[in-house]
């Protein structure tokens, strides 16, 4: 007989403890001897770990074109190759128009990269369609690197074409890790996703660093040529994991939904967190099974409206943040300010990024979603205001050398709100967005809530130029009211889904929990979640009765 430890929420039992007396629902799989495992799992396994660290370079292929783009902006050779000479400056620049173009049309390729994943990602599973994104993100950088000199619309179309995958991956990657990881760490797993969009955009800072003096277009063709690198390990490494457990299991492969579920929870067989969940699966599956399902229910199902609308909502504003005004054009930025080497500074905001998001994976669990998104709201808007009134107000933009503490005193408030944004809107809005969904929406809906993010770096890519030409730095004023408004969206609508499994968050949406009381929700224990949630048969949840 197994000897059994206390479980994560303080409980402790005997040595054994069948299924009646523990409270499990009677339908739960059976054991031979009718008992369950009630060992504490362990925290994280090797396998969970090594997951978390291999698809999150979907991430780092995201982040890496990021910072990229920034540095070629302002790199001498990619200026002559294919800006506009000026005969009155003597010099190579881009215009609005074309700056804009390069740096957004990545976006452009993202949203429909974006849209179309779901689809794909239902037919084939996530393992295979991660590994097609890759090889979709390796043929754009093939058509940027053979673009020839003048022909700056070959980089724009390859960027279109590797941000089809770049869009898709940002899809799969949160949607795999949220499926496969352990409930109890899953929001520290998604957020790795950002982490590594961090330490994408530091590598290729340095890089651009490194190869900025080179005398020929080997200063960005070798940036461009290493994303290769990410993509190719992405791609492979994929393949070498099983398919998510939850996908599995809707697929009618419980058997290997079970053994994914047990490898990545670190226990036996019959341990009733695996026992559990499965049933959880069991349940919700029956229920979203009752009847057909069309694309637009994800705004009629049960609730769908409200957490679809919430998703759109959350990754619009964690665009509308403004962190891409600084990574999309940070040389040029810092370049204003005085700074005679603005890749370095690039490289300082970089590494605070990187540095910051590590805080964000303690963070999203210690604290919860709901606090560390409020209160990250609150002090990038303050960071915005400051930033913005300095560099109006009291920097000479004519000549920055001029007021050396006033561009000394943006960096320090930019440097501030990367703070922010790194450990807490960075990562953790790809966790509740994984987080909000039922299985049978959960890849449409976030292909849909995903698009919006992508819209709106688009809209900030292209249209960021023109603006700062017209008002300058008072565009932060613009991003300090959204930040706020982002804190009072989570407030009033998000609900707390630290520690809980998918079906659990289903389940709180479903009965109408208050946002502000979701952290204390106790989940049912000895009930069918689906009875907890009165089902959602019928077309599309219409006249589906929820608990109040």
């Amino acid at each position: 007989m197994a000897i059994y430890s206390s479980d994560r929420r303080g409980a402790s039992t005997s040595s054994s403890v069948t299924a009646a007396e523990r409270g499990i629902h009677p339908s739960l799989p059976t054991v031979e001897n009718g008992e369950y495992d009630r060992s504490a799992p362990p925290l994280i396994t090797w396998r969970v770990f090594a997951m978390g660290i291999l698809v999150s370079m979907g991430g780092l292929i995201f982040g890496y074109d990021t910072g990229e783009i920034s540095g070629f902006l302002t790199m001498k050779n990619f200026l002559e190759e294919f800006g506009t000479y000026n005969p009155s400056t003597g010099m190579y620049a881009f215009s609005d128009v074309r700056s804009g173009l390069i740096v957004a049309m990545l976006s452009i390729g993202t949203l429909i990269g974006a849209l179309i994943a779901a689809p794909i990602a239902n037919a084939v599973g996530r393992r295979l369609s991660i590994s097609f994104w890759c090889l979709v993100f390796m043929v754009g950088l093939i058509v940027q690197i053979a673009a020839p000199s003048g022909k700056w619309y070959e980089i724009v179309v390859g960027r279109w074409v590797a941000g089809l995958g770049v869009g898709a991956l940002s899809i799969m990657v949160p949607l795999f890790q949220s499926e496969t990881a352990p409930a109890h760490i899953r929001g520290a797993i998604v957020c790795a996703y950002q982490l590594f969009i961090t330490l994408g955009i530091l590598i290729a800072y340095i890089i651009n660093y490194g190869t900025n003096t080179i005398d020929g277009p080997a200063a960005w063709r070798i940036v461009m040529g290493i994303g290769f690198i990410w993509a190719a390990i992405l791609g492979l490494g994929i393949l070498l994991f099983p398919e998510s457990p939850k996908y599995a299991y809707s697929r009618g492969r419980k058997e290997e939904a079970k053994q994914t579920m047990t490898k990545m929870l670190g226990v036996s067989e019959n341990h009733y967190k695996v026992a559990r969940e499965l049933r959880e699966m069991k349940d919700k599956l029956e229920a979203e099974s009752a009847s057909n399902h069309a694309w637009y229910e994800v705004f009629t199902g049960p609730r769908m409206a409200y957490r679809t609308w919430l998703g759109i909502a959350l990754q619009a504003f964690q665009q509308l943040t403004g962190a891409n005004f600084f990574f999309y054009y940070g040389t040029s930025i810092f370049t204003a300010t005085g700074l005679s080497d603005s890749y370095v500074t690039s490289i300082i905001l970089g590494t605070i990024n990187v540095a910051f998001t590590f805080p964000g994976l303690y963070f999203v669990e210690r604290f919860g979603r709901r606090p560390c998104l409020v209160i990250g709201g609150i002090w990038m808007s303050v960071c915005f205001v400051i930033f913005a009134s300095v560099g109006h107000f009291a920097l000479d933009q004519a000549d920055p050398t001029n007021t050396p503490k006033a561009g000394a005193a943006m960096i320090v408030f930019a440097c501030l709100f990367i703070v922010a944004y790194a450990s807490t809107w960075g990562p953790m809005v790809w966790t509740v967005t994984s987080e909000l969904f039922p299985q049978r929406y959960r890849a449409t809906s976030m292909s849909i809530t995903t698009a919006s993010n992508w819209i709106w770096n688009f809209l900030i890519a292209f249209f960021t130029p023109f603006i700062t030409s017209d008002i300058d730095y008072l565009y932060g004023y613009v991003f300090a009211g959204c930040c706020l408004t982002a804190s009072a969206i989570v407030y009033f609508f998000l609900l707390e889904s630290a520690g809980r499994s998918l079906e659990e968050v289903d389940t709180m949406y479903i009965t109408h929990v208050s946002p502000r009381a979701s952290a204390k929700w106790e989940a049912p224990e000895a009930e069918d979640l689906r009875e907890s949630g009165h089902g959602y048969r019928g077309n599309g949840g219409k006249g589906v009765k929820a608990q109040l």
